[in-house]
């Protein structure tokens, strides 16, 4: 099986933004500075998938009193979700592209 490396770049390339045009996203420099973060060394990639996890570590079923209560993934709340999966997906393709290495371990 051949393996095919991505060697060109998007310069006009913009992640998709939810907001509506003309809207205020006070996060929006945060957003950028994350889109930004470049992988280049395997050290940052294994660094940033652990810490960034594969799941919603909130989503979970509690008993009490013998009932059961599901508590939903809170993850999407936080304003900067999809910058972070994006980043952990970086990191996670630059460990199977470029350095050969087996991700499964970071997959839930």
């Amino acid at each position: 099986m051949e393996t095919v490396t991505h060697t060109h770049t998007h310069p006009n390339y913009h992640p998709p933004n939810n907001k509506k045009s003309g809207s205020f996203d006070i996060l929006y420099p945060l957003r950028r500075l994350v889109d930004k973060i470049q992988i280049r060394n395997a050290r940052l990639a294994h660094l940033l998938c652990q810490l960034i996890p594969c799941c919603c570590p909130f989503e979970r079923d509690i008993k009490l009193f013998g009932r059961t209560f599901h508590i939903p993934p809170l993850c999407k709340l936080n304003p900067l979700y999809d910058e972070f999966v994006a980043l952990r997906f970086r990191a996670l393709s630059y460990l199977a592209d470029e350095c050969g290495e087996d991700i499964t371990k970071y997959i839930c």
